[in-house]
């Protein structure tokens, strides 16, 4: 690898790691919660979604939100791309706490994405699962993690808005309001 490389891969696990310490700042997130990820090689790279898989690129993502998802003892939740019906792959005590579904598949760079083919080969226990309700969300590279979101998602701004050339969109969410306009909540679930 060329040391130009190289540094581009270190500045994108940078950037990774920035956009997750801030989401898990900003959301509230905390040990024990998950935090859904779907990350697209091909656009952080600056390709077409799907067309230019990366392994290099999606571990340097996934070290950087690793690194802090691992700090503060968050699931993360990799998200697979649609060739697997966006499948996630999870640590198998993510799934156990959460009564998740473990279905057989192992994603591949083409068939799952390189992102969740990385977190595959380097969770303890990884399962894949089909549906999580995830805390709090990354989307790098327009990969709709919406479905694996808890009602009820707010966008969360943050100082990063790209990963390598991937536009970053990020959520949290929050409990749902019921009542009107005589009820009366609790700030600190919003």
């Amino acid at each position: 690898m060329s040391e130009t490389a190289n540094e581009e891969l270190i500045k994108i696990k940078e950037e990774a790691k920035k956009v997750a310490s801030e989401l898990v700042l900003a959301s509230g997130i905390s040990k024990g919660d998950i935090l859904v990820v779907g990350c697209s090689s091909s656009e952080v790279t600056g390709k077409k979604i799907g067309t230019f898989s990366s392994v290099e690129v999606a571990e340097a993502v996934f070290e950087g939100i690793y690194e802090v998802t691992s700090k503060e003892k968050i699931f993360l939740a990799a998200q697979c791309c649609e060739h697997l019906n966006r499948a996630l792959i999870i640590e198998r005590k993510a799934a156990n706490k959460y009564g998740l579904d473990e279905v057989n598949v192992i994603p591949q760079p083409k068939a799952g994405g390189s992102f969740a083919t990385t977190a595959y080969a380097r969770f303890k226990h990884p399962v894949a699962v089909e549906y999580v309700k995830a805390d709090a969300g990354i989307d790098i590279g327009d990969t709709l993690i919406g479905m694996h979101l808890r009602s009820v998602a707010v966008p969360v701004r943050l100082s990063v808005n790209s990963i390598g050339n991937a536009h970053v969109v990020c959520a949290r969410t929050r409990a749902k309001f019921v009542g009107g306009e005589r009820a009366v909540y609790n700030q600190e679930l919003l």
